[in-house]
């Protein structure tokens, strides 16, 4: 089973730590790619415009800053680096031994600079969203998709796919192997079901948790739903972009996350 995340928009700096290093990372054959993204990115960075390139507000220039030289920055591990609602949910330092290791095997995050990573990679913390138009490469969704899809569906090969990436981020791939499913949420609101937004990060953080603490994963649709079915109010639904997993909240339903490890 392969765990399709969404990088943060938000990422946790650390003070100490050596620079990363291309050799290092999962997928190497997108070496030459990363490079040509961080050069791009870098330069846009250094420019006047450069938040308004990025979609930025003011507040965040210092991290805009810092793309400028993200050779020399600490980088930690991509499960440290990554913060937000999605990785709060998950919350990767609570993990026993196991389940750590299994994140550390399953789960992918697809990122506009890096491609993809997985969780033990060592990344710097960058701002840089999908959507983003870097010259001379243009939207980086488009041409990360290419490069990406013949390197994912390789690491796939014929597992199942849980996809809980957002739309921006689905733009760069679309697994080839038909044994893919995406996480939709919902909840309950006054009797009729609604599409949650922000907060489906909450949820899907839950459920990749959830999946990896399994001592078996699923290999296909079906299991999945099973599995889910004894946690959540969930059902397979066929839409126009594919065989999804819906889950329905009930109303009462309160997005927390589990207690952080000490």
């Amino acid at each position: 089973m392969l765990i399709l995340l969404p990088p943060s928009e938000g990422k946790t700096a650390h003070t100490e730590g050596s620079p990363f290093d291309f050799a290092d990372l999962s997928f190497p054959e997108l070496e030459q790619e990363r490079r040509q993204v961080l050069d791009a990115l870098a330069e846009v960075s250094a420019r006047e415009d450069a938040m308004s390139v990025l979609g930025v507000g003011a507040s965040l220039a210092k991290e805009v800053a810092r793309n400028i030289s993200l050779h020399n920055e600490p980088a930690a591990r991509a499960h440290d680096i990554y913060s937000g609602v999605l990785f709060e949910a998950l919350n990767y330092a609570s993990l026993d031994q196991a389940s750590a290791q299994r994140a550390d095997e399953s789960i992918i995050v697809v990122s506009a600079l890096w491609g993809a990573v997985r969780f033990g990679d060592r990344i710097p913390p960058y701002r840089l969203s999908m959507s983003a138009k870097l010259e001379p490469l243009g939207k980086l969704a488009s041409w990360w998709k290419k490069r990406l899809t013949p390197v994912l569906d390789t690491a796939a090969a014929d597992q199942l796919i849980v996809d809980a990436r957002s739309s921006t981020y689905a733009a760069a791939y679309k697994p080839s192997n038909g044994n893919q499913v995406a996480v939709n949420v919902f909840q309950l609101r006054n009797g009729t079901p609604k599409v949650v937004s922000h907060f489906a990060k909450h949820t899907r953080g839950e459920v990749s948790r959830f999946l990896v603490q399994q001592p078996i994963a699923p290999e296909n649709p079906g299991e999945l739903l099973k599995l889910i079915q004894a946690k959540w109010d969930a059902s397979l639904v066929q839409d126009k972009k594919g065989l999804a997993l819906n889950i329905l909240l009930p109303e009462d339903h309160q997005f927390t996350t589990v207690n952080k490890a000490v």
